[in-house]
């Protein structure tokens, strides 16, 4: 199975910070152009270890004392930050001259400047109507910092939002606030309804604006700081695991020459422990002034956003004033940052590009042919531009720098591209990692031929990657995961072009041979007709897709495509007109401007060897290898050092290709003549819908709101909806009741449930087809598959489009191919009768468990998870993982047993929701599935199975309260000090049930004697628990927050979730708290104090209860827009092992919730172990390892930061 034409997404996040210069022997902060404060730390006192003052780095707490305004010394004239949406007379100029090939704006987008400097966009949509975001983004992040200032753009995010009174009065009104640091800028949002609750009339834009301005005028008050600033250190602990610290490494060496190489968000844990409210303030008044803030607001605000909008942007921030800021900047820092702002203002792409840009300059690898179109004339060699002396780009070594030993780089012909290689090891990696960067100018899109060049790039990016996830998964791959893209990043100021690959150690070379060799193919001899007819099509089905949605894409998704390119210069355009640019550009592109671009792309690599590089290439490509720390050391056979890594690349730029051949692909998977066979000798008709939750029956003829529920006459149960938010898409659930569970009731060997389920998602052979035409089936129609085994399932889901796609030819001339509903069809259909059975299937998903495994034993958050439920479940293979002996004791006889014995046709569910037309949908199903023999697969059949499902619901195993398991402390060998804490005990199943048959509903009834009939009545609805318990954890977290972060201090974040089980009775709750290991036991303590006051001294109250209910049902509606979000809930309806899953579930979910009382949920807390007998506890540390590093192999402890992952999220 394959996800087809997946959107390549990267985002590569990065940091920035400023920089001293050396002068001798000690290091010299510039305070004037003409005189300097030394700042003399030697390397005698810093091996001493003296007591470090924060006043040594930066002389803080004193701030001017004058009342007088005076000039602020960052302001100065700079581009405007809404681009295109407000372009300079220049840029005017240059749009009449194109004006015939100028892109259009969206029509509905509304752009200003208020008088004092401060942006703004305001974009109306109502998708979901009656409720609106607003996101003010300062543009000043960690690559703004000062030397001494190393994290205070993230600790000051927390104070100014965190301690906002006017945030605070946005409380219970069902909105929903956070903030997030980046490199480039921090930003801060409220997303709320449009009125106050309870209100027709009272507008809530005012108090959403109310908070976003008071963040512009934030008081730093003690109190506040000092509990930001216990979150901020517990924070820095959370994120830096090892994955964070291999983001680090690949920044690091990837943005060598600038700022973003050390300045992570995180910033210094001895400069965050010492900083007084001047220091914060001095940053905040610095940074947080109109000129350098852009609002945007996006939702359900009118469609009059001038007058309805604007003059309350007028009312809350008009009076904000930079000069009136620069009183509180402390008189320490006015000179340097005066001098920042010139070179920042000189040197850096954001001058130059895009104010939302880092201050940073880039060493590009472009060819000589593109070294005059549009590239930023910026030298990476001098800080001399303009006269500029300050040392923005932090080529200077500083106090507080982290060791790294970059080596040296390497050129592998005699002239051109040079190769920067970085060698990461650390004993907690798993696998070896390789990422190949090449850094180029932003080429903003703002005209047709713009345009028409990035659906090239599109077009040949697809090609290649579908290449590597298709094509290069052979019978033995060598990489376990392949990317290659190419994407704009504003948080870095730059395009990176990115391969990235994963493989085991010892088939390292293998994987760096075979990618490389693809992009080289892909660079010389370009797509072939095929690809080009497939990939075109697509990219017009999907633009399509956006145009039909119109103005019900989210305000979220709206919002972050309106950001991302207004912040890189692009024209942001409405679907509907992107849609028709897109037809116009793909009717005339040609398969030779595909292949320049795809020629573009790969100019980087092509330009290791001479003889691919037709065209001469400069600049720097960067590479970095992260890879597992063994005892050989360089003895061991798969050692990868310097020298090795780029003989490895240099082998695979001069090894013999050829062309890529077109594969065969049908149009069809299932003939005409096939189906109308099945159609004859299996009739299908309709039977009833039958329910076990009081429902009655639903007809077999009738069509019914907002469901139909009926059966086929083979059992295969079935439920449609049709949803229109999602326009041109669709989602199918297939559920087989089952999963591990049904390993232990089948007498089925462990894990073979699993690894069958993974062997189908890594397979994909049907009929006379190879996995590759069916995977390339999959890509021309669209569909993605994800097959996935739980406890109680396996579970097939599908995203497809309802439209017809595979399509051919553009216009008049185009040839439609079948439905992407009808294309899965065929999919489910073959799954279920024609599935093929692989060995090197079954190798990659035995792979996979055993790199999970591995990588489980190396985590410290897995592997403490694992060891407590280990206790809870007394050693129960169903909630574990599967370990290495176990995988490989499994045959592909065990897979394909373990798996076709579940998917029996009376015993299957299929969910499916979509835009689509549910007559015709019903009769597809009908006729593909309803069409398969009850039959089917009976071979695998187990006598048991075929009784009564309910005998076979199941239950997770009694606590093992005398087991003397019940609190564990694991250690886990890691050069960084981290520690996570558990709180684990019994509860229901996500309805109601616990493991011994009892019910949450009975357990209250017993508990409250003296119930109303009306409560009564209230309690025994089917959904009566499940709301409960949803409401119960919401209640929960709020609470652990409030004590356990803001009183106590002790974490930056506490979680409380429920396992969920849906067919299983009983689970689990589990509290998760990090915190550094000193403070490991006392954040333990306070989860286990705040469940307990919540049971006595300080149980739910009705402001509680209010406020958890708008979030439960805010969520819930809101949810109800997505086709997933309804095949999920109506998976289950007409399934006998969930008793009380039903119709109700979903008709009368508004009314249980709103229904719930504070004495509910405080009785319902009695059903979770909460007993201090019954509670589970696990604290996880990790230990240094033993001895000590030699100095060259030392560990760099670099700054760990949140969202450098592409496309991850950013640091809250």
């Amino acid at each position: 199975m394959t996800v087809s034409m997946t959107k390549f997404i990267v985002l590569i996040v990065w940091v920035g910070w400023n920089v001293i210069s050396s002068d001798g022997g000690a290091f010299v902060i510039s305070t004037t152009k003409g005189a300097s404060s030394l700042l003399r730390l030697s390397a005698e006192n810093m091996n001493k270890k003296q007591p470090f003052t924060l006043s040594s780095l930066f002389q803080s707490g004193s701030s001017s004392s004058s009342s007088a305004v005076v000039k602020h010394p960052s302001v100065r004239p700079h581009r405007s930050a809404l681009n295109l949406l407000e372009p300079s007379s220049d840029e005017k100029e240059q749009q009449q001259k194109k004006k015939d090939w100028q892109l259009p704006i969206h029509p509905e987008v509304t752009a200003g400047v208020l008088d004092n400097g401060l942006s703004y966009v305001i974009l109306p949509n109502k998708s979901p109507p009656g409720r609106f975001e607003a996101h003010l983004q300062v543009f000043s992040g960690s690559a703004d910092e000062l030397e001494a200032q190393q994290g205070i753009a993230h600790l000051t995010e927390h104070v100014a939002y965190m301690g906002s009174r006017k945030r605070e009065r946005l409380f219970g009104t069902g909105s929903q606030t956070n903030a997030y640091t980046d490199f480039h800028h921090t930003v801060f949002y409220a997303a709320c309804p449009t009125l106050l609750p309870n209100s027709s009339r009272d507008k809530m834009l005012p108090l959403a604006l109310d908070a976003l301005a008071d963040v512009m005028e934030a008081r730093v008050e003690p109190s506040r700081l000092e509990k930001e600033r216990a979150a901020v250190l517990s924070e820095m602990t959370m994120v830096n695991t090892i994955e964070y610290r291999v983001e680090c490494q690949i920044l690091s060496a990837l943005h060598r020459e600038n700022r973003l190489s050390k300045r992570f968000p995180i910033g210094k844990e001895i400069l965050i422990q010492n900083w007084k409210p001047a220091d914060v303030k001095t940053w905040h008044r610095t940074h947080y002034r109109p000129d350098n803030v852009l609002l945007y607001i996006v939702g359900d605000v009118g469609d009059n956003p001038k007058d309805d909008v604007v003059p309350v942007i007028q009312q809350k921030f008009g009076h904000l004033s930079a000069d009136k800021q620069a009183v509180d900047i402390s008189s320490n820092v006015l000179s340097e940052a005066s001098q920042m702002a010139d070179a920042l203002n000189a040197v850096t792409v954001k001058a130059q590009q895009s104010w939302h840009y880092p201050p940073v300059i880039h060493d590009w690898c472009t060819t000589t042919r593109n070294e005059n179109n549009n590239i930023p004339p910026f030298s990476t060699t001098s800080n001399s531009n303009n006269n500029i002396n300050y040392d923005i780009h932090l080529r200077n070594p500083m106090p507080l720098d982290e060791k790294v030993d970059f080596l040296p780089m390497k050129q592998l012909t005699t002239k051109g591209i040079q190769i920067r290689p970085h060698i990461f090891r650390h004993e907690l990696l798993q696998a070896f990692s390789m990422h190949l960067f090449a850094k180029r100018p932003v080429q903003p899109i703002v005209d047709l031929p713009s345009f028409r060049h990035s659906l090239a790039r599109r077009v040949a990016l697809a090609a290649l990657q579908i290449r590597l996830n298709v094509g290069g998964r052979s019978d033995d791959p060598p990489f376990s995961f392949v990317e290659f893209n190419q994407l704009d990043s504003a948080r870095e100021g730059c395009a990176v072009c990115s391969l990235d690959l994963t493989a085991s150690s010892d088939r390292w070379k293998d994987a760096v041979q075979i990618a490389v060799s693809e992009i080289r193919k892909l660079g010389l001899f370009g797509v072939t007709s095929g690809e080009m007819e497939r990939y075109t099509s697509a990219l017009l089905t999907d633009s399509a897709q956006l145009a039909a949605q119109g103005d019900r894409i989210s305000h979220s998704d709206q919002l972050a495509y309106l950001m991302e390119t207004v912040a890189n210069g692009h024209t942001f355009m409405s679907p509907e007109q992107s849609y028709t640019v897109t037809e116009q550009a793909l009717s005339t592109l040609t398969l030779d401007e595909v292949n320049e671009a795809a020629r573009e792309l790969c100019s980087h690599v092509l330009g290791l060897t001479a003889s691919d590089d037709e065209e001469q290439q400069n600049g720097v490509v960067v590479v970095v290898a992260c890879t597992p720390k063994t005892p050989l050391g360089d003895q061991d056979p798969n050692y990868c050092n310097e020298e090795n890594l780029i003989s490895c690349i240099r082998d695979a730029c001069e090894k013999e290709i050829s062309p890529v051949e077109d594969v065969h692909v049908p149009h069809t998977l299932i003939p005409a003549e096939e189906l109308q066979d099945a159609c004859q000798n299996y009739p299908a008709t309709w039977e009833a819908g039958r329910f076990t939750d009081g429902t009655p029956n639903t007809p077999a003829d009738k069509f019914t709101r907002p469901f139909t529920l009926r059966r086929l006459n083979n059992g295969m149960r079935v439920g449609i909806a049709q949803n229109g938010a999602e326009s041109h898409r669709g989602f199918l659930r297939l559920v087989a009741p089952g999963g591990r569970n049904a390993e232990q009731r089948l007498g089925l060997k462990p894990g073979s449930m699993s690894i069958g389920a993974r062997a189908m998602q890594e397979g994909g052979a049907f009929g006379p087809w190879s996995r590759e035409q069916v995977e390339l089936f999959c890509v021309d129609h669209l569909l993605m598959v994800e097959i996935n085994c739980s406890e109680e399932s396996i579970i097939i889901d599908f995203v497809f489009p309802t439209t017809n796609v595979g399509n051919t030819g553009f216009g008049e001339n185009m040839e439609l191919g079948i439905t992407g509903t009808e294309a899965t069809m065929q999919i489910v259909r073959e799954i279920i009768v024609g599935f093929k059975w692989e060995e090197d299937a079954l190798g990659r998903s035995k792979q996979s468990f055993r790199s999970a495994h591995d990588g489980l034993q190396k985590n410290l958050e897995g592997l403490t998870t694992e060891r407590i439920m280990e206790s809870l479940t007394n050693d129960d293979n169903r909630f574990l993982s599967i370990d290495t002996e176990t995988v490989n004791s499994i045959t592909l006889d065990d897979a394909k047993k373990a798996v076709m014995s579940q998917l029996l046709p009376p015993e299957l569910e299929v969910s499916i929701v979509g835009d689509f037309d549910v007559v015709e949908t019903m009769e597809m199903i009908r006729r593909y599935l309803g069409t398969i023999p009850a039959d089917i697969n009976s071979e695998y059949c187990f006598p048991d199975q075929q009784k009564d499902p309910k005998v076979f619901i199941g239950s997770v195993p009694p606590l093992p309260l005398s087991s003397g398991k019940r609190h564990i402390e694991l250690e886990l060998t890691d050069s960084d000090p981290r520690a996570v804490a558990y709180v684990a005990g019994r509860a229901p199943n996500m309805w109601g049930y616990l493991e011994d048959g009892t019910t949450v509903p009975q357990k209250i009834m017993e508990a409250d004697k003296g119930a109303s009939e009306y409560d009564k009545k209230r309690r025994s609805h089917p959904l009566f628990a499940n709301a409960a318990l949803s409401l119960l954890s919401e209640i929960v977290n709020r609470r652990l927050f409030s004590n356990v972060r803001e009183r106590k201090q002790l974490t930056y974040d506490a979680n409380f979730s429920l396992t969920g089980f849906e067919r299983l009775m009983g689970g689990w709750f589990l509290v998760t708290v990090t915190a550094s290991k000193e403070k490991a036991q006392a954040a333990l303590d306070a989860c286990k104090e705040t469940l307990e006051t919540l049971r006595r001294s300080q149980p739910i109250s009705e402001d509680n209860l209010e406020s958890a209910k708008r979030v439960v049902l805010n969520r819930h509606e809101g949810e109800l827009r997505t086709a997933r979000y309804w095949a999920e809930m109506m998976s289950g309806l007409q399934q006998e092992s969930i008793p009380l899953k039903g119709p109700l579930s979903i008709t009368d979910f508004h009314a249980i919730v709103e229904s719930i009382t504070t004495k509910d949920l405080q009785l319902c807390l009695e059903c979770l172990g909460l007993d201090e007998k019954q509670l589970f506890t696990a604290i996880g540390k990790t230990v240094q390892p033993a001895g000590v590093f030699p100095e060259e192999e030392k560990l760099v402890k670099a700054s760990p930061m949140a969202g450098m992952s592409r496309g991850g999220p950013l640091f809250n």
